[in-house]
């Protein structure tokens, strides 16, 4: 199982999350040729070691995040010069819920 750190909810189970793919710069709209753009969409580093990744937590918080991931080991770690998230007062918690009790 890989566990994927959600900034907003923890670590949970990858199956919860859609991988939205590597972030690389985009092309300028106004320039850019049809290769450029190709480039872009379709052609994947694939590179063995860290990348700079954006996931979203479909099953969760519902919200874009980037990490990192190491595609050798499937590592996590939070991208360079981030920040945990501010989660407002009166919103949901940062926490994840906790299981209740059946025999209650």
């Amino acid at each position: 199982m890989i566990l994927v750190p959600c900034p907003y909810c923890g670590a949970r189970n990858s199956s919860e999350f859609r991988w939205c793919g590597e972030i690389k710069p985009r092309p300028d709209p106004g320039s850019a040729t049809q290769k450029e753009w190709r480039d872009y969409l379709y052609m994947k580093t694939n590179a063995a070691g860290w990348i700079a990744e954006t996931w979203y937590h479909r099953e969760g918080c519902g919200r874009y995040f980037r990490t990192e991931r190491n595609t050798v080991s499937n590592e996590f770690r939070a991208p360079e010069g981030s920040r945990k998230p501010k989660i407002a007062a009166g919103s949901e918690s940062a926490q994840p819920p906790k299981p209740t009790d059946p025999r209650r």
